[in-house]
């Protein structure tokens, strides 16, 4: 009988090692491909939209790829990012960073279970990664930032800023005073279209799926990014293909060509939102899912009802 729990406990044993070699990204291949195309991508004299250097290592979509060529074509002091709605680290704008380019950075998330999962990650002990949890409000982002990597002797100029959190984001952005990022990635809410100013409310309980059930009501407006870009001394330079993250850059480092909203504007491709006949349709295409919502409109300056 001894002997057959020792055959079941070097069985889970054995597993538990496929598993973390499984999650091990120090050792993935993926690592290969993606310095592969960040070299083939240096070669590229200019481009005409950040499409056109796409790739897709640990990001949702091709922010990699984007992320990989402006750190390149950038002066940046110190190779150093703040990222927050990162769930469990898998998926992300910065981890390619942190292993490929050794860029030391702080990750935030609300839930407990997935900073642990972070801190028990191969890459956590592998690397300067810091992760704290927490639920982000105004009140709170800028001494989450001091307190868990300022603090710990890191300089105030970061070279990126990753804000996803599918909520406040307009506001959280406004709100951080306490780092001065050379690059902002900000998701944005491609449902409002290309001209409006338009954020939700700030509402610091939000979340997401309790607010709207068809997921379409979160954030802020690529044109209200645009705004508080403008704003804070960044220019826009474009968005990835997908439609769901903007790019900005500090004024007196770009190199790239500075666009408008409704220039750089990119609809959302994905499909979140299942229609009553349960099948996926776009966003973008469904604005009337919205109607009635409570809007904060940047150019009025005030809440407004959506029509």
């Amino acid at each position: 009988m001894w002997h057959y729990f020792k055959k079941i406990r070097s069985s889970f044993a054995q597993i538990d090692q496929v598993h973390n070699y499984l999650i091990n990204d120090l050792k993935s291949p993926k690592i290969l491909m993606g310095q592969i195309m960040a070299r083939l991508n240096l070669e590229k004299k200019s481009i005409n939209e950040l499409s056109e250097v796409e790739f897709q290592v640990f990001s949702q979509w091709g922010d990699d790829g984007i992320i990989q060529y402006l750190i390149n074509n950038t002066d940046i002091e110190n190779k150093t990012f703040v990222e927050f709605g990162v769930e469990n680290y898998r998926e992300s704008n910065t981890r390619f960073l942190l292993i490929n380019n050794k860029w030391h950075g702080l990750v935030i998330d609300g839930s407990e279970k997935n900073i642990s999962f972070i801190k028990n990650d191969p890459i956590f002990w592998a690397s300067h990664l810091f992760a704290k949890q927490a639920f982000i409000v105004k009140e709170n982002i800028n001494q989450l930032i001091q307190g868990e990597f300022l603090d710990k002797g890191y300089d105030k100029k970061i070279g990126i800023l990753s804000v996803d959190i599918d909520g406040n984001d307009y506001w959280i952005w406004e709100t951080i005073n306490v780092v001065d990022p050379t690059i902002v990635i900000v998701e944005y809410n491609a449902t409002y279209g290309d001209t409006n100013k338009w954020t939700i409310p700030y509402i610091g309980d939000f979340v997401r799926n309790n607010y709207d059930n068809t997921r379409q009501y979160w954030g802020a407006s690529l044109n209200a990014f645009c705004h508080l870009a403008e704003k804070k001394g960044y220019d826009f330079v474009g968005c990835n293909s997908n439609g769901n993250n903007a790019y900005f850059i500090k004024k007196e480092k770009n190199k790239l060509k500075r666009l408008t909203a409704q220039e750089g504007y990119k609809k959302a491709f994905f499909r979140e939102y299942k229609n009553g006949d349960n099948e996926y349709v776009s966003a973008s295409d469904t604005p009337d899912l919205l109607k009635g919502k409570k809007i904060f409109d940047l150019d009025k300056n005030q809440i407004i009802e959506i029509e």
